[in-house]
């Protein structure tokens, strides 16, 4: 017996709240968005029919109380729940509460949740089943004897992992064993703070692993399928970037193979609604015939179900809409391998620094636009828009770009031309990063693993810096604004505080590295402009600047780009290089370094997790100073040089904010 959804209410936020909206409005479903003080006036807030305020910006506050949500359900006489995924998507005791007060919960069982739940439970339950793990030790006794014993005993690399954990979190590769006792206390500190549970698993650490996982569904009729697999090897601190459908070289015979393992995971314990079995495959020998273990089972939907539903042409959202209200599957296992067609690739856009350890990055979004033309077989996914706020509080992505092509080749074609079209500013992204990850002569070949930016550091990680040319460019977007703002054809109209310097000449200042002042002079008339550095001199005719497009004719090439003006900085996207150019003070203000050397600063806001060393101590380069939190990742602050530890205030559990002066290394 069917029960049809009239209203639904996401729990959740961002993109995944708004990717539901959109399958909700099609269906006639009516949806209600939850908010935090953060999100009061956020896109999916703007998107629903309703919106209920539950609390603070904290998450622990708001998305993650459990008696908010459902009296926000109660309030707006919803009748289902969808959780997406994070928050409480996995959450065995909500959805017991979702079921007790009558609410359909759009997700498996809480007792499929649980079983999945712990690594080390899901790891023998998946042995009994017949579906192949990787050696390890999941025991309940968490003494350091115990786990260094069980690490020597398996053999080094090990990889220890959170028994709760996931997204990396609570994650650790050790490869000597020395270095295991203080891997055990980090990984346990951030499997509590992450997860409520600091215990610990280990297991056999595979040197050249690929991350293959199987979409599956199950119904209240016992029936189970896969939609084929997707390969997210290509990953940045345990934490998937770059996903694709299917995998790169995936013989039928492997595919098979796998499929009938993941099906029969989810048959072990009655699985209902959206899931993925994910398997590490050890591809040190290729990956035909490589033998793969069983990960773990992630009982809800996945960031990275757009791939899947462009190759199979399904709304894996409405699949978990059907299998709630208590109708069949859709399509049975030979349907689904019929109506398979091409590949897709998702990348994640994150607000982060790739060239800084890839450290999140907060602030204001200049250019972004999550409704621009993606192209025939594109799709952006996005829960923001230009001027909305990346906060310290929930995961950095920005966005999740798709795109699908007949084959492989086809597809990172397109996938690249879509990145290149997305422009970002306001903050650090790893736009930059995708695109010369695309390009990899090694990902082309499909040659991908888990090590592949570790193993490509030295051409992915590697920053772009303007050249004179940029410099000349950014120039002409300056006067390119202006004019617009003249609404006329001078651009020299505007008394903004340049400086004339002789006949319709300007010069414009812009701060360089390492305290270097570049001087452009510009110089021309109407739309033809000359920019002038030292004995380098561009030209170019302006053809328009709309909408942050600015086309111009550059030394008889006619080029297409994007840029943001402002009076503190110039920003370009030019092909594959995003370049943020400072303007230099009109006033002529000091440069100087206020902190001097030695002085250590927060990288970001967040929470102080550990204090490792006090004033005094004497420390050498490298050595782990402090321990803290932000943005939901772990980072440790080390020494950049010798010295000794002083202006230390600081204690377990303080809020920092971004730039605060931390502590400072003296000489000694």
């Amino acid at each position: 017996m069917s029960n049809r959804i009239k209203k639904l209410l996401i729990a959740n936020r961002g993109e995944i709240a708004c990717r539901i909206i959109g399958t909700c409005e099609r269906l006639g479903i009516k949806t209600v968005a939850v908010y935090s003080d953060a999100d009061a006036s956020a896109l999916h807030v703007e998107m629903a029919d309703e919106a209920v305020h539950i609390g603070p910006s904290s998450a622990s506050e708001s998305y993650l109380r459990a008696d908010k949500i459902l009296a926000a359900v109660k309030l707006t006489g919803a009748d289902a729940v969808h959780p997406g995924y994070g928050f409480m998507s996995e959450n065995p005791d909500f959805a017991e509460a979702c079921a007790e007060d009558g609410i359909i919960f759009v997700g498996p069982s809480a007792q499929s949740m649980r079983a999945m739940a712990l690594k080390g439970a899901a790891k023998k339950l998946m042995t009994d089943a017949g579906v192949p793990v990787v050696p390890g030790y999941h025991g309940e006794d968490q003494s350091l004897a115990t786990l260094q014993a069980e690490a020597d005993k398996i053999g080094y690399p090990v990889l220890i992992k959170a028994v709760a954990g996931g997204g990396g979190k609570g994650m650790r590769k050790v490869f000597k064993a020395s270095d295991l006792p203080a891997a055990i206390e980090a990984a346990a500190r951030e499997g509590k703070n992450s997860f409520g549970n600091p215990e610990l698993l280990i297991e056999k650490y595979i040197q050249k692993p690929r991350h293959i996982e199987l979409q599956v569904f199950g119904d209240s009729d016992g029936h189970a399928v896969h939609l084929m697999e997707r390969d997210c090897s290509l990953q940045r601190r345990h934490q998937k970037v770059v996903e694709e459908a299917p995998a790169p070289g995936m013989s039928t015979e492997m595919r098979r193979a796998m499929g009938d393992a993941a099906v029969k995971a989810a048959e072990a314990i009655n699985y209902q609604g959206a899931g993925t079995v994910e398997f590490i495959v050890d591809v040190e020998n290729g990956l035909d015939k490589a033998p793969f273990y069983f990960m773990e089972m992630n009982t809800r939907l996945q960031v990275e179900h757009p791939v899947t539903e462009m190759i199979t042409g399904q709304d894996l959202v409405e699949w978990q809409i059907r299998v709630a209200e208590g109708r069949p599957l859709p399509l049975s296992q030979d349907e689904i391998e019929v109506l398979t067609d091409g590949h897709a690739i998702e990348v994640r856009l994150y607000a982060e620094d790739p060239y800084n350890d890839f450290m999140p990055s907060i602030g204001t979004l200049g250019m972004f636009d999550p409704f621009a033309d993606a192209g025939p077989t594109g799709r952006i996914d996005a829960g923001v828009r230009a001027g909305d706020t990346v906060s310290i509080h929930y995961d950095p992505m920005i966005a999740k770009l798709i795109a699908w092509g007949e084959d492989r080749e086809q597809a990172i074609d397109a996938i690249t031309t879509l990145v290149r079209e997305t422009p970002v500013t306001g903050l650090a992204t790893n736009r930059d990063f995708l695109l010369r990850a695309l390009q990899e002569s090694d990902f082309r070949s499909g040659d991908v693993h888990t090590g592949f930016i570790e193993n490509h550091s030295d051409s992915l990680l590697t920053a772009n810096k303007p050249n004179a040319q940029d410099y000349a460019v950014a120039a002409f977007a300056v006067a390119a604004n202006r004019r617009n703002q003249t609404d006329g054809t001078d651009p020299w109209a505007i008394p903004d505080g340049f400086r004339l310097n002789l006949n319709a000449s300007e010069l414009l200042w812009f701060d360089g590295e390492e305290d270097d002042l570049i001087t452009v002079t510009l110089s021309g008339s109407d739309r033809s402009l000359t920019a002038s550095l030292g004995d380098q001199r561009t030209s170019a005719e302006i053809i328009s600047f709309t909408g942050n497009v600015l086309t111009l004719t550059l030394e008889g090439r006619r080029e297409r780009l994007f840029a943001e003006v402002s009076a503190t900085h110039v920003t370009l996207v030019r092909g594959d290089a995003t370049l943020t150019l400072p303007r230099h003070a009109r006033d002529g203000g000091s440069d100087d370094d206020a902190d001097g050397p030695g002085t250590i600063l927060s990288p970001m806001p967040g929470k102080i997790l550990d204090v490792k060393v006090k004033d005094g101590d004497v420390v050498t380069k490298g050595a782990p100073l402090i321990v803290m939190e932000a943005m939901k990742m772990e980072q440790t602050i080390a020494a950049p040089r010798d010295g000794v530890v002083a202006n230390l205030n600081l204690r377990e559990g303080d809020q920092v904010t971004g730039g605060a002066v931390l502590l400072t290394i003296e000489d000694q």
